[in-house]
């Protein structure tokens, strides 16, 4: 069988639309990898808010206050894109939002806690929204039966963006510190470097990828019509009951992976003493492990089963866990990086095709938007969880980086209840309420 089969794609797609398609995780991915993992976050600590006490704990709740906003704000767009047939229009929008915001991140300098605030807030709102609306064209694209390896395309094709911004960014920091410039000098480059990748590299998704939904029944009522869909979805959640275990499941073990995406280069530097250029070559290892585990795992888990192949990756999980607190040198401190990269891409992509399977085919952006709101909650209550960890325990970054471990756990007592074949059936059969 061929490492890309077309029989994994619907009829009438075109493998040159899913390189389309993966090319916008390609093009966000340097935002995560760069802003939120390897570069800003440490800078907003150490050097911004100058390692104050409050610090970690003001960068958690600054990335809770974006993804409160798209919580209660992405079901609603979701609904509106299905009913308007709007998802690449509103990618569009969303992803040049980013960018800018992106770029007034390289205007911030020490002391300047109030704009990195805003700047963050706001980028990460319209990062988030580019990410569930490009995920909401994944069941356009790929065969029920193989929404696993496609969705791994995506993640693993999208981890190379990653290494792309951050490598550009490592050589260009370890060239500024030989020349004995400050962080405040070179992390403003890195974003611009961060905002240029991103912007031309989801160029490739605007030419190539189809907007194939057709404006619904009840569009010309626009936003009003979307909100009302929003609350009936809401109140239909029961019918639909595995996807909403999934949910529920997924809030549980996205809030570990958010404090490690959030959090991880904050705990090398603050426990094990790394510095910059170490810390971005960390996170630079840890993409090639998720790309590989992105990939490889896509494959298994359509063979093996999503529910199965998702528990595996969150006892990968713990595991890191437990590696990343007993570490007291840089050596086992890499290993758990390892761990962790090969459940990033792994868990996250078998969570993105479990919801397309899950989710009513006439209604993608739409539960694509709660899915959100579940990652969103998740990406609030995990780093804010370390973050008052490490705040009440006067910087006891071990302690919290022990309690991130129950996310996992919790996330596998939940995926328990979750059957994936009744759940994909009533996705296809169950008629909405009039």
């Amino acid at each position: 069988m061929a490492l890309f089969a077309q029989e994994a794609l619907n009829p009438g797609v075109r493998k040159r639309e899913v390189f389309g398609w993966a090319m916008y995780d390609f093009a966000n991915s340097g935002y995560t990898t760069v802003v939120l993992t390897a570069v800003f976050n440490t800078y907003f600590v150490g050097v911004v808010a100058d390692n104050a006490r409050w610090a970690t704990l003001a960068w958690t709740l600054a990335l809770a206050v974006s993804c409160l906003v798209v919580m209660f704000t992405m079901p609603a767009l979701g609904a509106f894109a299905d009913l308007r047939a709007a998802k690449k229009r509103l990618l569009a929008l969303t992803t040049a939002a980013c960018v800018a915001a992106t770029l007034a991140l390289a205007a911030v300098g020490r002391g300047d806690v109030a704009l990195a605030v805003l700047a963050i807030v706001v980028s990460n709102i319209f990062y988030s929204y580019g990410e569930s609306l490009t995920a909401a064209f994944l069941p356009e694209l790929a065969t029920r039966d193989a929404l696993g390896k496609v969705s791994g395309w995506g993640w693993s094709f999208g981890y190379f963006g990653g290494m792309l911004s951050l490598g550009l960014s490592l050589g260009y920091v370890l060239w500024a510190q030989g020349q004995g410039q400050k962080a405040e000098q070179f992390v403003p480059v890195t974003m611009f470097i961060t905002a240029a990748v991103y912007g031309v590299a989801s160029l490739a998704t605007f030419a190539l990828l189809r907007e194939r939904a057709q404006p619904q029944a009840g569009a010309a009522h626009g936003l009003g019509e979307s909100l009302r869909r929003l609350k009936q979805t809401w109140h239909e959640a029961s019918r639909y009951r595995d996807f909403s275990w999934l949910l529920a499941c997924a809030t549980a073990y996205q809030a570990g992976i958010a404090v490690v995406i959030a959090l991880a280069a904050v705990y090398a530097e603050q426990v094990l003493g790394f510095h910059q250029s170490q810390t971005m070559t960390l996170v630079f290892l840890v993409n090639i492990a998720s790309a590989v585990g992105a990939f490889a795992f896509g494959y298994w888990q359509d063979r093996t089963g999503h529910k199965r192949a998702l528990a595996v990756t969150l006892v990968g999980w713990i595991v890191m866990c437990a590696l990343a607190a007993m570490a007291t040198s840089a050596a086992l401190f890499w290993v758990a990086a390892c761990v962790a990269g090969l459940c990033m891409g792994s868990s996250q992509s078998a969570g993105r095709a479990m919801a397309g399977l899950l989710a009513p085919p006439d209604r993608l952006a739409e539960f694509f938007g709660l899915w959100t709101f579940a990652v969103r909650l998740a990406a609030i209550v995990g780093p804010v969880t370390y973050g008052l960890v490490t705040w009440a325990t006067a910087g006891n970054h071990r302690l919290a980086i022990v309690s991130t471990a129950a996310f996992f756990l919790l996330g596998l007592v939940l995926l328990r209840s979750v059957n994936v074949e009744r759940g994909a059936r009533e996705a296809i059969h169950l008629e909405r309420a009039p």
